[in-house]
């Protein structure tokens, strides 16, 4: 026969996990609120299933905000497990959420395919978080899938990865260094940028683009840097 207190607690739960669905946005930052103040392991699966569909971003942060506050044991094997869906938003979600809690025992999960994603915000996001997660002597390796999305983009997920490279430190050289000599000069102006802001990160990342973009044009002038200097 239950008590009191554990009828208490399951009214609340189903009257939270019902909101969660609710057609206001407003009752569902509401019930995501409600399911972080006092957690309960019966939320997790609904907060994961809702963050790959919720539409508003803030109701999308107190999603995630909820489910740091649950044990890593409940959430992160629901979120490595939507990491392989097919809606972009909720790898995307998963990913954030994982660079939050922040516990490394995700680390396997974070892939190459997630790491070259097609899409634009799940592969920043997987950036992200991967530079948090990498555990110590994984770093050259890293880099070194980053280094494949070098020239990628427009402006935001340019500066998305650059961001991730510089994070990454000393192991990211050898692969920026390479970059600097590919063929493609959209690779080269970004690998140039790169180590321009990972040794002058105050300098800002357009500024080091623009001066890429100098240094580039300039390399491709016939004769090259002799030339130019020549003149």
């Amino acid at each position: 026969m239950s008590g009191p207190h554990e009828d208490t607690g399951t009214t609340r739960a189903v009257h939270t996990l019902r909101a969660l669905e609710h057609d206001s946005a407003s009752v569902r930052l509401r019930a995501a609120l409600a399911a972080g103040t006092i957690p309960d392991p019966r939320f997790v699966g609904a907060l994961v299933e809702r963050s790959a569909v919720e539409p508003e971003f803030y109701v999308r942060d107190m999603l995630t905000w909820a489910l740091t506050r649950h044990a890593p044991s409940a959430t992160v094997p629901r979120l490595v497990a939507e990491l392989r869906s097919d809606r972009a938003q909720a790898r995307g979600q998963a990913l954030h959420t994982l660079s939050k809690i922040g516990d490394r025992a995700a680390w396997p999960a974070i892939t190459r395919a997630l790491l070259t994603d097609a899409d634009d915000e799940v592969a920043r996001t997987a950036w992200r978080t991967a530079v948090v997660l990498v555990p110590c002597g994984e770093e050259p390796a890293l880099a070194g899938v980053l280094a494949t999305q070098i020239g990628r983009g427009r402006h935001e997920t340019l500066l998305s990865l650059s961001r991730a490279l510089v994070a990454l430190g000393d192991a990211a050289v050898p692969a920026l260094r390479a970059a600097t000599g590919h063929a493609d000069p959209s690779v080269r102006r970004h690998a140039i940028a790169t180590e321009a802001l990972s040794r002058d990160p105050d300098a800002g990342f357009d500024f080091a683009i623009e001066e890429a973009k100098r240094i580039v044009a300039l390399q491709d002038r016939p004769g090259g840097w002799t030339d130019s200097v020549d003149r």
